[in-house]
């Protein structure tokens, strides 16, 4: 295989950790500084310089595009993508996993567990938002802050609120989200390749510091990782599109709490801890995905018109409930279904014997007019009660 890592810090530990893999594997490696990567457009002809020079397409890309440099970076990443070259991650998912509020609106919408998060512009709204999260303590975090930069932890509505005017008046844009307490000064990254687990490790804080990340002096252990925080890693990755990625989770009375998606996590952290060979596993990863890469589904099939994919789910009361899906008429109606979601397992390419039963959601590949008629109305989700706080008496010159 011959692979080319995408980083502007190619002396990094993680970035030589990989370099070191891939040629105790055979394979042919080299290092391309991302911001000297030249994209040039052309009718049908999309094509990159790498320092004035045309480059060979290689057979894949790793990249490890830096929080500075996104835009730029996810540019790149997009020119590879068009040209057909592999990337375990897609550009998309950086872009989505770089953004905090974006990344939680798109894990909002399944179901995996996520720190209750307000974001809000005007300050008269901020302390409606302070109640509904559940009031103090409150974690304040910055849009694009990484490494534990730019997260505060406020104890008190008067001093959060404080804290968000004085952000607001430089231009930086905030989020605010529940202090989950049973996980102070703690928290889980798992490190997902493909559609696994491979390494885990808790995070502790020391001393008075509540962030626990390893920038900022916290400690890591090994940990084997339950299985509801695997399955969420995995879903949360998947979802956002990032095939080689950590994710970091807070241990929650419920169960895990998605917090950030990484799309370039570092290596020296969970391989010093866990005395895994994470960077090998990355470069097999790719080695096998270049012989027999997935292929974006909605893309390749959605080519022939009339015809798409949907998701059709099964709600209690259908006729198809305890139907096999051979006794269901699809595949006469020109819809094949090519998985079956039911719970927390998905059955791909389901035996036509498969009977149905409420809730199961399937998706489907075939003619778009059937498969309009075969979806049910949406109903209407019903609203959340919020806990009302305590009432604490206003005093002159505190409101907003």
């Amino acid at each position: 295989m011959n692979l080319s890592i995408l980083s502007c810090a190619p002396k990094c530990y993680s970035t030589m950790r990989l370099i070191e893999a891939a040629k105790q594997r055979d394979h042919k490696v080299k290092v391309l500084n991302t911001v000297r990567l030249t994209i040039d457009l052309a009718d049908g002809e999309p094509n990159l310089f790498y320092k004035d020079k045309r480059i060979v397409p290689p057979d894949a890309i790793l990249p490890r595009i830096g929080t500075s440099v996104t835009r730029y970076g996810t540019a790149v990443v997009r020119q590879f993508e068009k040209m057909d070259v592999y990337s375990p991650n897609s550009s998309a998912g950086i872009s989505y996993s770089r953004d905090k509020l974006r990344s939680l609106q798109i894990l909002s919408r399944h179901d995996i567990g996520i720190p209750v998060t307000a974001y809000v512009d005007d300050k008269r709204d901020v302390q409606g938002a302070l109640e509904r999260i559940g009031g103090a303590p409150v974690i304040i975090k910055l849009l694009e802050g990484t490494q534990g930069v730019g997260v505060i932890l406020a104890d008190k509505l008067e001093i959060a609120k404080a804290i968000v005017e004085t952000l607001h008046s430089t231009n930086q844009q905030v989020l605010l989200q529940k202090f989950v307490a049973e996980s102070k000064g703690k928290d889980v990254r798992a490190f997902v390749i493909g559609d696994h687990v491979v390494a885990a490790i808790r995070r502790t804080a020391q001393g008075q510091e509540f962030r626990s990340n390893v920038h900022r002096g916290g400690k890591a252990e090994a940990i084997e990782l339950q299985p509801e925080y695997a399955r969420a890693a995995v879903s949360a990755a998947q979802i956002m599109g990032l095939h080689i990625c950590g994710v970091d989770m807070l241990e929650g009375a419920n169960g895990p709490q998605v917090m950030e998606v990484n799309s370039s996590p570092g290596l020296e952290g969970i391989e010093g801890a866990t005395g895994l060979d994470v960077a090998g596993a990355i470069i097999d990863y790719i080695a096998d995905q270049v012989k027999f890469p997935e292929i974006d589904i909605r893309q390749r099939l959605t080519v022939s018109q009339g015809y798409g994919v949907a998701d059709i789910n099964i709600p209690v009361g259908s006729k198809f409930v305890g139907m096999s899906i051979d006794k269901t008429g699809l595949r006469e109606q020109d819809v094949v279904v090519l998985t079956l979601r039911r719970g927390g397992e998905v059955i791909s390419n389901p035996k036509g014997s498969r009977v149905l039963k409420a809730d199961d959601s399937l998706l489907c590949y075939g003619k778009s007019e059937h498969m309009k008629a075969l979806i049910p109305d949406r109903p209407r989700k019903r609203r959340r009660k919020l806990k009302p706080l305590p009432s604490t008496p206003v005093t002159e010159g505190t409101r907003a």
